[in-house]
């Protein structure tokens, strides 16, 4: 007996309005939840936090994908990074975010290296109760609208438990979204949001031992 592949949607850098709400809708139909990553400084957007306020209300988690989405924290050791990056969004975020109080890093563009953490960030998520979901499908789909959702079947069929990355940003997962969902779940997909052992770096709060492959060493 196959055992049926697990898999975690989540999607980043939005809420978009055109898109989102889009979003919302094919999850809704199928009675899927999601975790939605979103960017303390698109909240300042009052229309954007209009959107973010539907995404909570939906069921959805909603988790802190930093403040500016523009700092690998690997590579960026000032004492104020975190404050800057990860405190400062969580401020923006307020009674939006999800009480599991979730963080993503940016990995420009699926980076899983290095490059993630300096010690001194990864410490402040420990310190103040993060959760920090990273990930193992990152299909692409802001480059390849049509072509991601083979990449991330490919991944899905590899893995007994993935956490896929898509975006509700224009010109990504959106067009896909439908068919994408309802082939997983023809083919018996158990959607989750129990998330992987190796996708976590900090688990409330608790530095994994997954991390230590994505903390910049020290000089």
């Amino acid at each position: 007996m196959t055992t049926a592949r697990r898999v975690v949607l989540t999607f980043d850098n939005g809420p978009t309005p055109g898109v989102t709400e889009q979003v919302l809708d094919h999850l809704a139909s199928r009675s899927l939840q999601a975790v939605f990553f979103m960017v303390g400084r698109d909240l300042l957007d009052p229309a954007r936090r209009r959107l973010a306020e539907s995404v909570k209300a939906a069921g959805h988690w909603i988790g802190n994908h930093t403040m500016t989405h523009s700092v690998l924290l690997g590579t960026d050791d000032s004492p104020d990074l975190p404050r800057r990056e990860i405190a400062a969004a969580s401020e923006v975020l307020g009674d939006l975010a999800d009480e599991r109080k979730l963080f993503r890093p940016w990995g420009g563009g699926g980076v899983l290296d290095r490059r993630l953490f300096h010690r001194r960030s990864l410490q402040f998520l420990a310190d103040h109760g993060y959760t920090c979901l990273l990930w193992n499908s990152v299909p692409r789909d802001w480059e390849d609208e049509k072509g991601w959702p083979a990449r991330a079947r490919a991944d899905i069929d590899a893995k007994a438990h993935t956490v896929v990355v898509l975006h509700d940003i224009p010109g990504a997962a959106l067009a896909a979204l439908p068919q994408f969902l309802d082939d997983l779940l023809d083919a018996g997909t158990e959607f989750t949001r129990e998330f992987p052992e190796d996708c976590l770096a900090v688990d409330a709060g608790m530095i994994t031992p997954v991390a230590e492959a994505y903390v910049q060493r020290s000089e």
